[in-house]
């Protein structure tokens, strides 16, 4: 046993950091030992310097309390029969810190134990949302993080001019980590990134629908053209699908010889769908039927459709979102993007009275209700009649 004067209430054992601090005396009586022991789970100085200040800014604080009662508290001779519940409470207070884990731990256990079915993207923003917070209020047990820390973390991520929307993500996977390390752990404490205020709205940028005038302009100039990432605009535009299930579409999932030609959106290895509604079937009508069958009658030998953004093991949306939305720009109306060809379907069906029920399901989205959940859905030849008025 070593102690470190650069650390103070501390010393080390096998390298590694012990917080130790003596009972003061007039405080004895509500402790069954004289010194408060417990390992800091760390070899590193800095990090042990501050689990070892804040522990004892905390008991610095609890002892202040105890001795105010003491000192002030009316009836204090009647205080022996609260003691045992005092030391309780120590003794829980203790027990939380030597259950805590630091919050790299924390996103480790996260993702061995929830992420072995989810894609990259899944362990990539719980990485790097917690990196953001280990960066800004340091690797802390969970039990040691307070709203302070929570509100610079805010702060930390507005002056790097994140969107609102953006804020919101990170805060979400960093809640959801530390909720779910503190359920395995035991630990009661609230989440002191809960509920913390900034603005929503800022820099957030509302997605356009594409005027009717563009997407037919976009339309013919994609037949003009006529290659495989005209094929993926063309087939995006009258289906709306999102641009990575397009994209990560096998041959297989594009069926042209059944009595109505449909695509199958369906969860794949290299391509994972964004939410349990967006598996469906959706009717292939105007020019996303045009671009099926120029898909399906390419020879490259590959089973995806679009093998360009499937080299790997997973698709490269984001690589087919950038060279398509540049192909975009000069022809559509400011801030239309490729996902505006989604927000346009949803308009182009409300203009003819669909029932939104079924717009839900030609699009993948949520729909509210409970009773929404039952049952299969509408039959493909429903879809098709409404997916008929679209483009006629």
């Amino acid at each position: 046993m070593a102690y470190d004067k650069s650390v103070p209430f501390s010393f080390t054992k096998n390298g590694i950091y012990y917080f130790e601090r003596r009972v003061p005396s007039d405080l004895r009586r509500y402790y069954a030992a004289t010194k408060i022991a417990y390992s800091l789970r760390t070899k590193s100085p800095q990090i042990a310097l501050s689990r070892a200040t804040r522990a004892a800014q905390q008991l610095d604080e609890y002892w202040f309390h105890l001795r105010v009662q003491d000192d002030d508290l009316p009836g204090k001779h009647l205080l022996r029969m609260s003691q045992a519940g005092m030391t309780q409470q120590v003794r829980h207070i203790e027990a939380e810190q030597e259950a805590s884990i630091p919050l790299s731990e924390a996103v480790a256990m996260y993702l061995r134990l929830k992420g072995d079915s989810k894609p990259i993207t899944f362990r990539r923003a719980a990485e790097r949302s917690c990196g953001y917070v280990i960066d800004t209020c340091g690797d802390k047990d969970l039990t040691l993080y307070t709203k302070k820390d929570a509100a610079a973390f805010r702060d930390a991520m507005v002056s790097r001019g994140l969107s609102g929307s953006s804020i919101t993500r990170v805060f979400g996977t960093v809640r959801s980590v530390i909720n779910f390390a503190s359920s395995e752990l035991g630990l009661e404490r609230p989440n002191p990134f809960a509920g913390v205020y900034y603005d929503r709205e800022k820099g957030v940028r509302k997605r356009e629908p594409l005027p009717f005038e563009d997407l037919k302009a976009v339309q013919i100039e994609c037949r003009r053209l006529d290659d495989d990432l005209r094929w993926l605009v063309s087939l995006v535009s009258d289906t709306g699908m999102r641009l990575a299930e397009a994209a990560g579409l096998a041959r297989e999932d594009i069926i042209l010889d059944a009595d109505i030609p449909h695509v199958v959106i369906q969860e794949h290895s290299w391509r994972r769908l964004k939410t349990r509604t967006s598996t469906r079937i959706v009717p292939l009508v105007g020019e996303s039927l045009w671009a099926a069958k120029r898909l399906k009658s390419a020879t490259h030998g590959s089973d995806f459709a679009f093998p360009r953004y499937n080299r790997t093991d997973m698709t490269n949306a984001n690589a087919a979102s950038a060279s398509l939305n540049k192909w975009l720009k000069p022809m559509v109306t400011e801030r239309c993007t490729m996902h505006s060809f989604r927000h346009s379907l949803r308009d182009r069906l409300r203009a003819v009275e669909c029932p939104s029920d079924i717009v839900d399901q030609i699009g993948g989205w949520q729909t509210e209700g409970v009773g929404h959940s039952y049952g299969s859905g509408y039959p493909l030849d429903v879809l098709y009649r409404w997916m008929e008025k679209v483009i006629s």
